[in-house]
This record gives structure tokens, sequence and C-alpha cells, in this order.
């Protein structure tokens, strides 16, 4: 007999035998292409399909030489042949089903049930072929029920650790990507195995846990709730002296934490300030905030805090000092006028910059400049808001901001960079205009701020020099107007005759002059 002719007859596939071994590697190429997460598995596939093909043909090469099929040479090699390619289609067969069948149905079994079921296969696939063979399988049963009680006693505490992660898998109770805190440990999980879990904490070090512990132990899986999103609740908690009244307290943090987005922070339900207690003549609040990314607790924790400090020192409001502590500072007078007179003078200069305030005296200015407040800001807040109503001046003195303005169909546009110098909300402190754009800080920034009523009293005491801040106000409103700058000489001084006259008529009206 031709040597074609005996591998035909150990394959037993039929006259047509050759195409299958190919047809099942095109096949699991084809798999590699559209699912390119199971190439390892079909990697496999494709080297037990070319081992299959090389056992067929010395097998063939046996049969050629005059062994016969009843060889134990033969009957082994044989046997190991047709295991590797029943073994391969198996694998092809999971790769269809699992992975892209039941993906494109968007049902996602886990891992370990994919297992257990090729598992079974092998197992019925390696049973069938021993019976081909003519094993008998009875003894086999018999035999391997007293190896099975004999290794079930001994592996007890593995067979738990299997089943463990069976019921973990298969209940979805902890999922890989969930964070969850066991006692002291928490992390996120990052792969459940058929013997332990891996869970990664915060200090990106890997805990392996064994199943059946974790089934054994409480675990809390943060953020998970039915239909909803994934947040975890978190704490900041702070202190403030009992001379500053909790609603107050309570009004401008809150004011600060809901008026601009906190990265990763939810903002529905929104940051809370509560009062927690009094505490060694201290009030102590807290700040309860929805975490999204739970790997960032501490910046945003940090951010949190950074915020509630700029919020209160803008309001005058400081944070307590422990009352167990004891700070002494040796001052004399001279020093802390020496001091005061540093700062008047900054505020001064400060004020000089300001071109509508250049009709204004030494004296004026100097007093005015002791109304200022100092204002900090956090980067990313908004320091004036577009459409709101806000009588102040501010003075930029350290950082950077831009003025934004939001179209109409919401899109937002910069117009320009302010840096230390630089002034804005004028004609929100003369005439009570709305705010026209956003001013929001793009570094950490602090600004000198300058209300109504303390500009008030100049106006009041010098009701003559509104005109003079009137027409200065004007002359530059009309100069930033693009619409104007073709107009000549005579009919740019009427425009700005015309918008003086109304200015000052806003001057007057909203200070009340007359």
């Amino acid at each position: 007999m031709s040597y074609w002719f005996n591998i035909r007859t150990a394959a037993e596939m039929g006259d047509h035998f050759q195409w299958y071994p190919l047809a099942a590697i095109v096949y699991a190429l084809l798999l590699g292409v559209i699912a390119p997460g199971a190439r390892a598995r079909l990697r496999a596939a494709v080297i037990l399909i070319i081992l299959f093909t090389i056992g067929l043909l010395v097998c063939g090469l046996m049969l050629s030489k005059g062994l016969t099929d009843n060889a134990i040479a033969y009957r082994w090699l044989h046997f190991a042949a047709q295991l590797s390619f029943v073994v391969a289609v198996i694998n092809l067969a999971g790769v269809s089903i699992f992975t892209i069948g039941l993906d494109a149905l968007r049902i996602r079994p886990a891992p370990i049930l994919r297992d257990i079921v090729l598992g079974i296969a092998y197992v019925i696939a390696f049973i069938m072929l021993l019976s081909r063979h003519g094993v008998n399988l009875s003894g086999i049963i018999a035999t391997s029920a007293v190896v099975t009680a004999v290794v079930g006693f001994s592996l007890q505490d593995t067979l738990g650790n299997v089943m463990g992660g069976m019921a973990l898998q298969m209940e979805r109770s902890v999922a890989v990507g969930d964070w969850i805190r066991i006692g002291d440990l928490e992390g996120v999980v990052r792969e459940i195995r058929w013997r332990h879990t891996s869970v990664e904490t915060r200090d990106w070090d890997t805990v392996v846990i064994p199943n059946s512990n974790l089934m054994k132990s409480q675990v809390a899986v943060l953020g998970r709730r039915q239909g909803k999103p994934k947040y975890h609740r978190m704490w900041v908690h702070f202190h403030v002296d009992f001379q500053h009244s909790p609603a107050d307290v309570i009004e401008t943090i809150q004011s600060a934490l809901r008026a601009d987005p906190i990265h990763n922070v939810a903002t529905e339900p929104p940051p809370e300030c509560i009062l927690k207690d009094f505490i060694d003549g201290d009030g102590q609040y807290a700040v309860r905030y929805w975490l999204t990314d739970f790997s960032k607790t501490d910046p945003t924790s940090s951010e949190i805090r950074s915020r509630i400090f700029v919020a209160l020192r803008r309001s005058q409001i400081q944070l307590s000092i422990p009352t167990q502590s004891l700070h002494v500072t040796m001052e004399n007078q001279a020093r802390a006028r020496r001091k005061q007179e540093q700062e008047l003078e900054r505020r001064t200069t400060a004020l000089a910059k300001v071109a509508f305030l250049a009709t204004l005296t030494d004296q004026e200015r100097t007093e005015l400049a002791t109304h200022l407040s100092v204002c900090p800001f956090r980067h990313g807040e908004v320091i004036t808001r577009q459409g709101n109503e806000a009588h102040y001046l501010y003075t930029l003195t350290k950082g950077t901001a831009e003025v934004r303005v939001a179209g109409a169909s919401g899109e937002t546009r910069t117009l320009a960079t302010l840096k230390a110098g630089d002034v804005f909300g004028e004609m929100a402190l003369l005439t009570g205009e709305r705010r026209t754009a956003s001013v929001v800080a793009t570094t950490d920034t602090i600004c000198y701020r300058l209300d109504k009523d303390s500009f008030a009293e100049i106006l009041y005491n010098r009701p003559e020099i509104a005109e003079a801040i009137s027409q200065t106000l004007a002359r530059r409103k009309l100069e930033l107007d693009v619409l104007n700058k073709d107009l000549n000489a005579e009919a740019m001084q009427a425009k700005v005759d015309h918008t003086q006259n109304d200015l000052l008529d806003k001057i007057r009206s909203f200070f009340m002059l007359r």
C-alpha cells in the first residue's frame, strides 16, 4: 500500500482528510483578525493542528514500514495526534462561542465559566478517544473514585480556593475593576484566578488573597449601587472658631465648592458642608463630597482643602488654631506699623494703575486703599461670572486669569489673558451692570477687591469726579469697540460725548448722587 493511503488510514477522516487541518488553520487565522484578544488561544490551536499533521505523517510512515495498527508505539502516537486535533477544534469552538458569539449578543459570562465548559469538553473528548482505542473505562472509573477521595482530602484548602473562585465569578459578587475594602486593605481587583484574587492597593502594591478567605470575609464593594453611577463618599474636616456664625461658614464653603466643577467630584449630589460637633471652643465642620475616580482620593481631598482655605480667606474667616498649641510672636509696635505701611503702599500702588481713578488725590487713593480686601482664588475657580450682578472691582496682584465669554449655543471663547497689575470689573462697580464676561483663574491668584460702599464715600465727598470718571470709561469703551475703528476724529468725539453722558447718568443713578 502507498504512503498516502496509510496516512489517510491513520487520519480516519475519509478521502479528503487533508483539507480539514488546512481549513482549521485558515479559520483560526480569521478568528485572530476578528478577536485579537484571543490570539494566544488561537496560536495554541494552530500549534496543535500542526502537531496533529506531523503525527499523521509519522503514523503513515510506521504503517509503510510494516508496523500494524495494534503496535503500542503506533497506538499511542495515533491517540496523541487525534487528541491534539480534537483539543484544537474545541479551542476554536470556544473562541467562536464565548469570545465572538456571546459578545455580539452582549452576553459576557464569567471567564471561569468558559474554562469549566471547555474543561468538561476536554474530558468528554478524552474519554471518547480512549473508548475508540479499546481502553476499558470501567476499571479506570473505579480506580479514579478512590484516587479522587484521597486527592480531595489532601487538597481541601486548594479545592476551597478553587470553589471560592468559581463562586465569585459565577455570582459576580466581586468583579475585575471593582474597588473593595477588606479590613484595613483597600484597592482595585485586578484579576480573579482559580485559586486567588489579586488586589492592587493605592500604594501600587499587589496583594494576593486566597479565594476561600475572600469568601469568608466581609467585603465592601465601594460605590456599587443598582442602576446608579459608581460614587464613593469622602470627608474633609476642618475647625472654625465660634466667633463666626455656622450659617455663614456653611454658606461660604458650599457656594465655593458648588460654583465651579472640581475634577473627580460629582456635581449631583453636590458637595455639602455640615457642622458636626463642638470641640474645645471650636466648631468642627466637615465637607462631604462624592468621588468619581476612586484612585484619586488624596489629590481630590487636597483640592477640596485648598478650595476651603481660599473661600474662608476671601470671607475673612480664619481656620482655628488648636487650643492646646501656644504661639508666641515677639513683635514690637514699630515692626507691626512698618508691615502695615508696606501693605498700604502695595494697595495704593495697585489703585494708581486703575485709569479711571487717576482723578483721585493721593489722600483719597490712600483712604480707598484701606478698604481693599484680599481675595485669593484657586486655579479653576470663577472670579466673576458672566450675567451675575456683583459690584466689585478687582486688581490682580498675583497669578493669571482668562476672560471668557459664553455664546448663545453654549460655546466658550477666551477673549484675553490677565496678569498681575490688570484690573477688571469697573463697569459693574460704577454702573451696576451685570458681568458681560467670566473671569476664570488659570493659576492660584490673589486679588485686591473694592466694593461699591467703599467707593461711594469718595463720590459723596466729591461728586464732581463722576464726570471725569465717566469720560475715561467712555473713551476706553469706544476704543475697544471694533465697530468704531473707521470713525474720523469728529465722529469719534461725538460718540464719546454721547457715551459719556449715558455713563454719567448711570453712575449718578447707581450711587444716588442726584
